[in-house]
C-alpha cells in the first residue's frame, strides 16, 4: 500500500473532513492497519482538538493500532478441541 495521498486531499487549502478519514478507514484490514493508521495521523495532523475529523481520526487510530497488533477473527470459531488460527502479530 502506498503512503501517497489522494491528490485532492494533498492540495493546499483542502479542508479535511470526516469523509476523508472514513475513505481511508474503509479499507482497513490487519495487514494494512498500521499503514492506514499513519495516513490518518498525517491527514489530521494540525487540526484543532475539537475538530470532528480529528476526533474521528483519533478514534480510528486507536482501532487500527489494535487491529494491526491483534488481528481479527472472521468466519466460524474453531471446533471444540481445535485451537483457533493465530493472528499475525509483530511479536511473532
Amino acid at each position: 500500500m502506498s503512503q501517497a495521498e489522494h491528490p485532492q486531499r494533498a492540495q493546499a487549502g483542502h479542508t479535511v473532513s470526516i469523509q476523508d478519514v472514513r475513505q481511508l478507514m474503509g479499507a482497513s484490514t490487519p495487514h494494512f492497519a498500521l499503514q492506514l493508521r499513519e495516513r490518518i495521523r498525517k491527514l489530521i495532523n494540525g487540526l484543532p482538538e475539537d475538530d470532528p475529523a480529528r476526533i474521528e481520526g483519533e478514534r480510528e487510530i486507536e482501532r487500527l493500532t489494535l487491529l494491526g497488533h491483534t488481528g481479527e477473527v472472521r468466519g466460524e470459531r474453531a471446533p471444540d478441541g481445535e485451537p483457533p488460527m493465530r493472528s499475525l502479530s509483530i511479536d511473532d
